[in-house]
């Protein structure tokens, strides 16, 4: 989904708890990698890998400069001889430690039950991870978490439509900072220049 199509879905939005909702998560998601110099995991099921999520994550830290927003794709069945990105097993959560973050991305509540992934995500935050959660809410994995974002069953956005809402609203976050950073240094060394006194004749 491109930025068209994500503006698109925002007027059609317009009026409903989603645009503040996936705001806030992806402004959390952010900050959380930002203030701690990167380090993003994400993972979903056994049955269901989030790829596009990490695919417009890795975009939006290209597009808006922020490169703590790229994740490692954790997956459940990677193999060695996989490419390396596609090669980072469940072990990598194990691994994990205070300042990096982990994104669950889950769209059932059965699935995110998986007694594997739970117990890693329990050793991760009591490692000092921060856990985040994106999926159907209200249970052992929202209860693990930070801070969750649900996306019941049944809701008129399906995860895959709020994947898309959350990673540009990460980059988009990113930005407007940055650039009003950038162009205030520019104006005050401009005004340094302009009303600096002149230099002495010798």
């Amino acid at each position: 989904m491109d930025a068209v199509r994500v503006a698109l879905l925002r007027e059609v939005l317009a009026g409903t708890e989603w645009l503040g909702a996936t705001r806030r998560f992806a402004a959390v998601l952010r900050g959380s990698v930002v203030s701690h110099g990167g380090g993003l995991l994400l993972v979903g099921t056994a049955e269901y890998e989030p790829w596009h999520l990490a695919a417009h994550l890795v975009d939006e830290a290209a597009w808006s400069g922020t490169p703590e927003l790229a994740p490692t794709l954790v997956r459940h069945h990677a193999r060695p001889s996989d490419p390396a990105h596609l090669a980072v097993g469940l072990g990598r959560i194990e691994a994990a430690r205070r300042g990096e973050t982990l994104l669950v991305a889950s769209p059932r509540e059965d699935a995110a039950r998986g007694a594997a992934l739970l117990e890693r995500v329990a050793d991760a935050r009591r490692a000092g991870v921060t856990v985040l959660a994106l999926g159907p809410g209200e249970g052992d994995l929202t209860a693990l978490s930070h801070e969750s974002l649900t996306v019941p069953d049944g809701s008129e956005l399906d995860l895959d439509t709020v994947q898309h809402l959350v990673s540009a609203a990460a980059g988009e976050n990113a930005r407007p900072g940055r650039t009003r950073r950038s162009l205030r240094d520019r104006l005050s060394r401009l005004a340094e220049s302009l009303t600096a006194p002149p230099p002495p004749p010798w």
